[in-house]
């Protein structure tokens, strides 16, 4: 039974083995077509050098004079041999037009017949062959000697190489051959076994079926994966990004390949993409989401690239931000409840010294001054988030001394947002531009009082929901209107203790921003009518159309 031969396992082995067999019989193969090559010339070039030896003796006036003199064999033997030594060829032989050996290299021939065929010398022609004569197989000429006067042949010349000494230098020929052959393939050898050990190194000694399965693990994994990851090489350039890292970082379709700087991402990100050592849970917004940011170096020495993963925030924050509402709502009870007891414990005062119309009259007062308020809010505000919302900020607002007033445009009709409007983005809007209104309006001076003004309108002509929170605060500066959206962005340091203050502190109006822009809207920046700050927010509808079959159905 023939044994089995057994590949090596590794891809890089299975290579190393391939290669080797490639080299091996390309360089025996280029060995085999030069040897014949070799060989094909040799036999070319020895006949042209007979032709050309016989062709001189045979056209030299001496040889032609001692042909028709009466002892041939003494006047031309020498001259014969001193030519074949000189021009390198085995036999010089100068015989009679008969064939009669006139010069040999071996005198005991002079005298015998020519082997060979010499009828085309005689018609008057050089011709050249490979026959085998005394000294064996040669290649050989024969070229005829014409008397000067009569042009007849008067003897023939015939010069030749035996075929042994052709081989002979074909093998020295051969031997150089072998030795180029074998440094060759010592040299590619050599190079495909550091081209092996290298492939060896990157693929950890797999095969390819492993390398093909971990191939199809490798893709499984960044497609079902809910974390974003980015893979960046040794020049900072996005090799690979998951389904997840695209979605988070909003990355167009041919990003693979481009440099980080040329990918559109925030300053703040662009710069822990392109820091040389490890990021550990940052916090960086995109145009639409809030990530965290964690960046580990791949390096053996030198930076080979880096390892990128990114957690969306931008729920959590959301839920964050609607859990401080609550929070919010539930200070603002806290606050009105206070409130109630002390009004409680005015009117209690006031029956108990016997002013019981006194009593009358101030419980009234405060009571069709909280509900004025709460109808203004219900009456234009269907939608009910919105209206707790406001609701719980105007009792915050008057605790910090501020008033919050809704314009008189303000409306809202039940049934007008879109679906696609989540009451947590509305919160989110909202919300934080109140809060740095009312912080902003808070303590404006002695001689006014602090006012925050709310207008939120649906626009069905336009179809546009429109929110516009305006204060009489310090307002923001025009040179600093480009950075309010800034994370981090203030225009003061806040008090110890206080709450993310106005105007940016924080992630607030970044949070505004973002909001808006995931449901296309806009956020402008202005100057309010007391000389404040006043910001603008149009996210659109679901159509205008739409909007308004919907509030003729309303009416």
């Amino acid at each position: 039974m023939t044994p089995r031969i057994r590949l090596p396992r590794s891809l890089a082995g299975r290579l190393f083995a391939v290669q080797i067999v490639l080299v091996t019989a390309v360089v025996a193969g280029c060995a085999a077509l030069a040897y014949l090559s070799d060989r094909a010339e040799a036999k070319e070039t020895a006949r042209r050098q007979v032709t050309a030896t016989a062709t001189a003796v045979a056209a030299s006036p001496a040889v032609a004079a001692a042909a028709l003199a009466p002892d041939p064999s003494g006047a031309l033997q020498a001259y014969a041999e001193r030519v074949r030594r000189d021009t390198g060829v085995d036999f010089v032989t100068i015989m009679s037009p008969g064939g009669v050996r006139w010069t040999h290299p071996d005198p005991a021939r002079i005298g015998e017949r020519f082997l060979g065929h010499t009828a085309a010398a005689l018609e008057g022609r050089t011709f050249s062959e490979t026959y085998t004569g005394t000294l064996g197989p040669s290649v050989r000429a024969v070229a005829p000697v014409r008397d000067a006067g009569s042009g007849r042949v008067v003897a023939l010349v015939s010069a030749g190489i035996t075929v042994d000494a052709i081989s002979a230098q074909v093998r020295r020929q051969v031997g150089v051959l072998l030795a180029v052959a074998l440094a060759v393939l010592a040299v590619g050898g050599a190079g495909t076994y550091a081209l092996g050990a290298r492939l060896r190194r990157h693929t950890h000694g797999m095969n390819a079926a492993e390398l093909g399965r971990m191939h199809d693990y490798h893709e499984a994994a960044l497609h079902a994966v809910r974390e974003g990851l980015l893979l960046l090489d040794g020049q900072r350039r996005l090799a690979l990004a998951n389904d997840a890292g695209r979605e988070l970082l909003g990355l167009p379709a041919g990003a693979v390949g481009r440099h980080v700087t040329a990918l559109g991402l925030p300053d703040g990100l662009t710069e822990a993409l392109l820091a040389p050592g490890p990021r550990v849970d940052e916090v960086h917004l995109t145009a639409e989401r809030i990530v965290v940011v964690n960046t580990s170096p791949v390096s053996s020495g030198e930076h080979r690239g880096t390892v990128v993963t990114l957690r969306d925030h931008t729920e959590l924050l959301a839920l964050s931000g609607e859990l401080d509402s609550v929070r919010g709502f539930a200070e603002a009870l806290r606050s009105q409840a206070h409130e109630a007891a002390n009004r409680l414990h005015a009117v209690v005062s006031l029956i108990e010294l016997g002013r019981a119309a006194e009593a009358v009259e101030f419980a009234t007062a405060e009571l069709e001054l909280a509900q004025a308020l709460t109808d203004r809010v219900v009456a234009a505000v269907a939608e009910p988030v919105l209206a707790a919302l406001l609701l719980g900020k105007a009792a915050w607002a008057n605790e910090h001394g501020v008033v919050l007033e809704l314009t008189d445009d303000t409306r809202v009709d039940d049934g007008l947002l879109p679906p696609g409007l989540p009451a947590r983005d509305l919160v989110t809007v909202l919300g934080n531009l109140v809060d740095n209104a009312v912080e902003a309006a808070t303590g404006t001076g002695a001689h006014r009082a602090g006012r925050v003004t709310v207008t939120v309108r649906t626009d069905a002509d336009a179809g546009e929901l429109l929110l516009r929170v305006g204060d009489n605060g310090p307002g923001i500066a025009p040179e600093a209107v480009a950075e309010v959206f800034r994370r981090g962005w203030s225009t003061k340091e806040p008090p110890p203790g206080a709450t993310p203050g106005p105007y940016g502190r924080g992630l607030g109006l970044a949070l505004v921003r973002q909001a808006a822009r995931r449901h296309g809207g806009t956020v402008d920046v202005g100057s309010s009518p007391w000389g404040g700050a006043e910001f603008t927010v149009r996210l659109p509808l679901r159509s205008a159309a739409g909007a308004a079959a919907r509030e003729e159905v309303g009416a």
